[in-house]
Order: structure tokens, then sequence, then C-alpha cells
């Protein structure tokens, strides 16, 4: 059997915690990791195929990757993620020397490229198999795939129709996660809030985190993405009332135009949009809130552009992760729409807002001056620790802190993209 291992992983974090569960299967059979391919027995590369550079990322690391199994014929290559669809002979075809290509979370045929026999890992998702924590945060998978087709994105394609996790099996990995040191889980789904529709009893979001705030040691509960449609107001009380779930959303809208959100099949308008935030405001008026934009998509008029430009300055997010868009093969819109904006105007619109939401991210961050916000401390950078806010502002600190602590903070300093400030407790840095 093989001994070693390297994983390399680019995209979402839904990519990392597949990979992180892959690992701990690894390293239940007894196989060690390393950080240099040239060591291993087996490469896995990770792969998104969301933006056109998370592929090309993907690309070059299979090319030093072709280089190296010239060099030694018995290493075991496999490629996994949003990359890989149902069908693979283009994929084959262009990388012959891969061994196998793995659909996200479709981990047999990996683990069966290690020699020799190897132990039932517990079936769809691994249930019973645990992701080792790297520190005091850790990403939990809860529902899986999406069934929105948005004719822009490629992950339904990729990633499957959504599939959520048993209640109780997510419960017992959250409780392994807190007894090994992770103070904070963040719930992942494509569509978060659609867990639960696929399960015999139908247990949606506020139940899975009703049931996980019961974990004593567990002390913050996060979740991402949102869609508008599946946000119910069930759930929505739930995060308003729960203490351990943090006041923080990540709210796609995507753009500010009704003609823009039907033709990328959005499945809302603007006007329920607005309506999902003002429902969020009004029970939690706090909260952070982030938003995705893309700007470029076919055929975009100006106009159009201009009416998401006033969305942004109306609702005032707390961050906007835009992009410019990028026919992706397979999706409605690579096979059925002209990609007809210039890169020019692209960039110019892309530049634009990021030119407006770092003006307005500024000026919330400013408004945290002066106050105290409780931040679990994540790690350290550069010597400076670092942690998040209930709300999702990044936080770095001017004193040592121990990681894994859940500290009070004055902030002290504003910028458009984190806060700075010290302990108000500087016992509480031992």
């Amino acid at each position: 059997m093989p001994d070693r291992y390297y994983l390399w992983t680019v995209g979402c974090q839904m990519n990392k915690a597949d990979s992180e569960k892959l690992a701990a299967g690894f390293d239940r059979i007894g196989m060690t990791a390393t950080d240099r391919p040239e060591r291993a027995d087996i490469v896995v590369i990770n792969t998104c195929s969301v933006r056109q550079h998370a592929e090309d990322r993907a690309y070059s690391k299979l090319g030093r990757v072709k280089d190296l199994k010239k060099e030694r014929p018995g290493l075991k290559v496999a490629v996994m993620g949003c990359m890989v669809g149902l069908k693979t002979d283009d994929l084959e075809k262009r990388f012959p020397f891969v061994d196998v290509f793995a659909r996200p979370q479709q981990f047999d045929g990996i683990m069966q490229l290690v020699e020799g026999p190897t132990e039932d890992l517990g079936g769809e998702f691994w249930p019973s198999t645990y992701a080792i924590p790297e520190g005091p945060a850790a990403y939990v998978p809860v529902v899986h795939g999406c069934n929105k087709f948005c004719t822009y994105c490629i992950v339904p394609y990729r990633r499957g129709r959504e599939k959520s996790r048993q209640l109780d099996e997510i419960v017992r990995e959250v409780a392994y996660l807190a007894l090994h040191g992770v103070r904070e889980v963040t719930l992942l789904g494509q569509t978060v809030e659609a867990y639960g529709h696929d399960l015999a009893d139908q247990p949606d979001l506020g139940d899975l985190m009703r049931a996980l705030s019961e974990i004593e040691r567990l002390k913050r509960i996060r979740f991402l993405t949102s869609y508008p449609k599946d946000m119910t107001h069930r759930i929505l009380e739930a995060v308003a009332q729960l203490p351990k779930v943090m006041e923080s959303f990540s709210l796609p809208v995507q753009a500010g135009s009704d003609t823009i959100l039907e033709s990328m099949r959005r499945g809302y308008t603007k006007s329920e949009y607005l309506d999902k935030i003002a429902e969020v405001r009004d029970l939690m008026p706090h909260a952070g809130i982030t938003t995705d934009i893309i700007v470029g998509y076919p055929g975009e008029t100006d106009a159009q552009f201009e009416e998401t430009c006033a969305l942004l300055e109306d609702l005032r997010f707390d961050k906007v992760h835009v992009a410019a868009y990028s026919p992706r093969p397979g999706t409605i819109a690579f096979r059925k729409m002209e990609d007809d904006i210039p890169a020019a105007v692209k960039a110019a619109r892309l530049q634009r807002v990021e030119v407006v939401e770092a003006s307005i991210s500024l000026a919330i961050n400013e408004t945290y001056v002066g106050s105290t916000q409780e931040i679990l401390v994540e790690g350290v950078r550069g010597e400076q620790p670092f942690g998040r806010t209930r709300t999702g502002k990044l936080v770095h600190l001017d004193a040592p802190a121990r990681v894994g602590s859940l500290i009070d903070v004055r902030i002290d300093h504003a910028g458009p993209f984190s806060l700075r400030g010290a302990a108000v407790d500087s016992l509480a840095l031992a």
C-alpha cells in the first residue's frame, strides 16, 4: 500500500471540506500527508471550475504532475472536484496520465488506487470518517449539490442535485470537532437553506442550528451560502434567537436588474430580494450582510449595470464579491448566449463596483471604532492574531492572544476590509 499522499486544493470552502474528508480517509488507513508532490505515492488534485482562473491553476498544477509521472511511472494521480462531470472523455484525452477522475464526494475510485485492502469508511459522505481539525474553526458540509441551474453556473452539473446529510450524522461530526478543539463551525451548502428539503422528516436549517446549539463545547455557528427563496422566516427567527448562531449572512444577488435576473434564472425579482434584506434587518438590525455580483453578463446594458450600482448604494452591503462574467462550458449561458460585452467594459464595470463598495465598506467599518466586539481568535499571521466579530468582520489584534479563545476587543481602527483593536481584558490573553 502506498505510504504518502499529496493533496492540492483550489476553490470554495466546500472543496476544502472535501479535501479534509479525503485526507481523513487516507489517514485512517495509515497513510501520511506530505507537502511536496515529489515525495508522494499518490497525488490528488481537487479542482474548481466556477472561475477560469481556478481552472487555469489546476491545469498548471497538472502540467507539473505530468512531468513527475514521466519520472516515476508508478506514481498514482487522481483528479477530483468540479472540473469532473458525468462524462470524462475530454479530460481523459487531455490528461491521459491521470489514473482516476472523481466527482465531488465520490471518493471510492481514489481509494481504489491504494493497493491492498481498505476498510469501509462509512458509505455515502463517509459519515463515520471525520476530518482532523486544523484550528478552532471548521467547515462542515450539510447539503451537497444544487437544484437551481442558474444560467452561468456549472455547479449543478458537477456536484449534482441537492442532497442533505442526516441531522444526527451532522451533530455527531460537530460534537467530534468540538471535542477536538473546534469552537466555531460554518455549515456549508451551495444553497445552505435548502438543507432538509429532501429528508423524510424535512428538518430545516433552523432545526439543525438548534440541535448543534446543544453541544456545550461549541461556541459559534455560521452558515453559507444563502439563497433568497430558501431563506424562510422560520430559519431567520432561529438565527435571531439562538445565541450561538452568528448574525452574518452571505446572500448573493448577482444583479440589480430584473431583466438580467430573469435571464440568469435566479428565481426572484429585485423587489423580492429587497424584501428579504428588509426581513433580515428587521429581525437583526446590526447583521452583517455580504453579497455577490456578476458584471458583464451577456446582454447587460449600461442602464442595467447602473441599476446594480444603485442597488449597492441603497442596500449598503458589508462586503461585495464581484466578478466579471466568463462563459463556462456546459452551462446554459455558454450554450445559448453570446458573450457580447467587451473585456474592457467588463473591467471598467468591475472596477466601478469595487470603488463603490470600498467606500461603503469603510463607512460601515468606521461605525465599529470605539465599540467592544467579541471575537474568536482563529489564528496568527505575521505574529499578529486575528479573528472575526459575530457579524463576520475580520479583526487584527495588537497584542498576542491564545488561538481558540473568545475575547472582547476594543476596536481602535477601521479600514475598508478589516478592523484592528486590543483586548479589553489583558488577562484574557493568557
